[in-house]
């Protein structure tokens, strides 16, 4: 059975006998890859601390029939303290591996990975609100893995936009002949950011009141919920209210 080395970024963890885990990590050539880190709960260790969730690490594995075993690891990109020391980080990030876990598969492609990477590292460092992160993340995955959502014209008949109503479970802003009854409108603002969040446009991200980053990650996480078929568990952990951070 062959060797392989890889960029990762590590999603999960779950314990494996007395001081093994089970890894789950995505990685930028090999798509998602189980493994199995033998003894990286015993405190001799050399490489336990960089196999734990956010954290990014060049690690060599060895093919087995089930789970893969890793034989080394590097540390590219330690985001995982910084990260934890800050709540809103911690709940963001945990959404964004959560989605990532769930969206990836073996066939996942390099701009997943590092779609991850640069949001957890920007959720280290603080760039942004933690939140604002998270949405242009998920908008941005969710349109890598074909389920981009129209923020112009309808979603279904194609007229041009802009509108004012945005379906989830449409696929995105509709027209008002093809809204639902009782469609709730939304405001340009609103979609406007969204795409924002969709392109990275960080100088109109930071500058939006709160009360559009608010509007607008409550579309967010419909969209990815219902597209994902099953809630994102972390989000329900978000606080939903809060400042952006040096904003307090």
């Amino acid at each position: 059975m062959p060797t392989y080395r890889d960029e990762a970024v590590i999603l999960r963890t779950h314990k494996l006998g007395e001081a093994d885990r089970i890894v789950t990590m995505l990685s930028r050539r090999h798509g998602k890859i189980r493994a199995v880190a033998k003894g990286v709960r015993r405190t001799s260790s050399k490489f336990g601390s960089r196999l734990e969730p956010f954290m990014v690490a060049d690690v060599q594995l060895y093919q087995g029939r089930t789970l893969d075993i890793v034989q080394q690891a590097e540390s590219l990109g330690s985001y995982g303290s910084d990260i934890a020391a800050h709540y809103d980080r911690f709940t963001s990030a945990n959404a964004m591996v959560e989605t990532a876990d769930r969206l990836s598969d073996s066939e996942a492609t390099p701009e997943q990975y590092l779609l991850l990477v640069g949001g957890l590292r920007a959720l280290s460092r603080g760039e942004h609100s933690p939140r604002s992160i998270l949405d242009s993340y998920l908008l941005r995955v969710m349109a890598l893995s074909g389920w981009a959502p129209s923020l112009g014209d309808c979603a279904r008949c194609a007229a041009p936009g802009p509108h004012q109503h945005f379906v989830g479970q449409l696929g995105g802003a509709v027209c008002p002949n093809c809204a639902p009854a009782g469609s709730p409108k939304v405001a340009e603002r609103t979609l406007s950011l969204l795409r924002s969040l969709m392109a990275g446009e960080w100088d109109v991200i930071d500058a939006a009141p709160h009360v559009d980053n608010a509007a607008a990650s409550g579309l967010v996480a419909a969209y990815a919920q219902w597209h994902l078929e099953r809630g994102i568990r972390s989000l329900a952990h978000l606080v939903a209210d809060h400042p952006r951070e040096g904003a307090r």
